[in-house]
């Protein structure tokens, strides 16, 4: 299916995407389109596709990359920007120039949040202080953000990311001095339940944050001046304060491990949240409900009317296999509400990949990745091409929203396999467009 593009940007990206992957194959008669024109008599029950997860190219950068300008830094900025030289250019590519709107769910804004974590936390070692002072906040925020502006990446990062100076501050938590923190926390068991994290059995058992949520409470338990219950629940500020403490058991963990290594727990942390909502913001159903509702009496008028409604989710932004799942559920909820009780997901063809961008569907998988740079390749990340199954529809036998932590792996479809060798390759001319 072909997407509406609104803009000759949208329109110049998605073209660069389709090329590209026709280029690398990835497009094979076992990645079926999306055809949600053809329908379908009888329904289909999801089998997971056996093909492996495979690189895809993204739209190439229109320049190598190298700096392309010298970052403008206020000088009053106490962080140690050296420390962190290899996580800010992962950060960088994470969220580059054209591409920051459509990663930053999945990879830029998650990458983003722990570059900065890591940076508070490694500049901690020398000045014993898990937090920036509201006087240099705005401008370590602004050279952060100039930094990685200088190595490609979008000039509206903050605004993308919904970054503000409070995000590098203590904000309502009462401790932030490293010895004041080690002599409250538990250090063995921080450093044991999140030296190290499997993000799948993470995201299931939840020891690491479990373990920051601990170390959080008794920090913001140092506060004696708030009531910790208000008629038997804990307070709204109490609650504020054990989230704002969170941060700052986050920072000091960074300060524990090297870089790659917090940005990999970080990162791990963070996608278990990530993968449990849907981020995709839904039209009105009213077009599909009025061709699909109650006894679908044309399902070439209905599957148009779906296909014009999919074309406005595919505009939006990449999204994981897991967050596809809840997108889809979530759809599925809202048409049974407006009285589209047939599964219009089967009769249309509709697939978990189609919620994503691109006009095929490409699913990001649901453990943290980050994008790739190539000097002859460019730009790249990895789609998963696992998840080929219909779109669960509300009520099915084999779904359920928001797969629980209990649930048997074997029954997530998003957990990715081991990544295939297989490499694409790049129209030099497209570098130079």
């Amino acid at each position: 299916m072909v997407s509406r593009i609104s803009t000759n940007n949208r329109r110049w990206l998605l073209l660069q995407v389709t090329l590209l992957m026709l280029i690398s194959e990835v497009t094979s008669s076992d990645l079926p389109m999306l055809n949600i024109n053809q329908t379908q008599s009888s329904v289909e029950s999801p089998v997971l596709d056996p093909q492996p997860v495979f690189p895809l190219l993204a739209p190439s950068p229109l320049m190598p990359f190298i700096p392309i300008g010298v970052p403008n830094l206020t000088g009053k900025c106490p962080l140690n920007f050296s420390n962190a030289e290899r996580v800010l250019t992962t950060t960088a590519i994470d969220c580059w120039d054209s591409l920051a709107p459509y990663l930053a769910n999945a990879v830029c804004c998650p990458q983003l949040d722990a570059t900065i974590k890591i940076l508070i936390g490694q500049s901690s070692v020398a000045s014993r202080t898990l937090a920036i002072s509201e006087a240099h906040a705005k401008d370590c925020l602004s050279d952060i953000a100039q930094i990685l502006e200088a190595q490609g990446s979008n000039s509206r990062l903050l605004e993308i990311c919904s970054l503000y100076p409070s995000n590098l501050t203590q904000a309502t938590c009462p401790m932030i001095n490293v010895t004041e923190v080690e002599n409250t926390i538990d250090i063995p068991k921080i450093i044991e339940s999140c030296g190290k994290i499997d993000p799948v059995k993470e995201c299931r058992h939840k020891v690491c944050e479990s373990a920051i949520m601990d170390a959080a409470v008794e920090i913001a338990s140092k506060n004696y001046s708030m009531p910790d219950m208000v008629e038997g629940l804990l307070s709204l500020e109490r609650l504020a304060m054990i989230d704002d403490c969170k941060k700052i058991v986050i920072r000091w963990l960074a300060s524990k491990l090297d870089t790659s290594d917090a940005s990999k727990v970080l990162r791990g942390i963070s996608s278990c949240k990530i993968n449990k909502v849907c981020p995709l913001v839904f039209p009105d159903v009213k077009n599909v409900s009025k061709e699909c509702g109650n006894t679908i009496s044309n399902q070439t008028t209905c599957c148009n009317a779906m296909e014009n409604y999919m074309t406005q989710l595919q505009d939006q932004s990449f999204v994981t296999n897991l967050q596809a799942f809840n997108c889809a559920y979530s759809l599925g909820s809202s048409l049974q509400k407006a009285n589209v009780s047939n599964n219009v997901y089967n009769i249309c063809r509709v697939k978990l990949k189609d919620f994503s961008l691109q006009d095929s569907g490409c699913l990001f998988p649901s453990l943290p990745l980050d994008v790739t740079y190539d000097e002859s390749t460019g730009i790249g990340f990895k789609c998963d091409l696992n998840d080929n199954v219909a779109a669960p529809w509300p009520n099915s036998q084999a779904y359920s929203p928001a797969p629980s932590s209990n649930m048997s792996t074997s029954n997530l479809p998003a957990l990715p396999k081991a990544a295939s060798d297989h490499s694409g390759k790049l129209i030099s001319s497209l570098l130079r467009n």
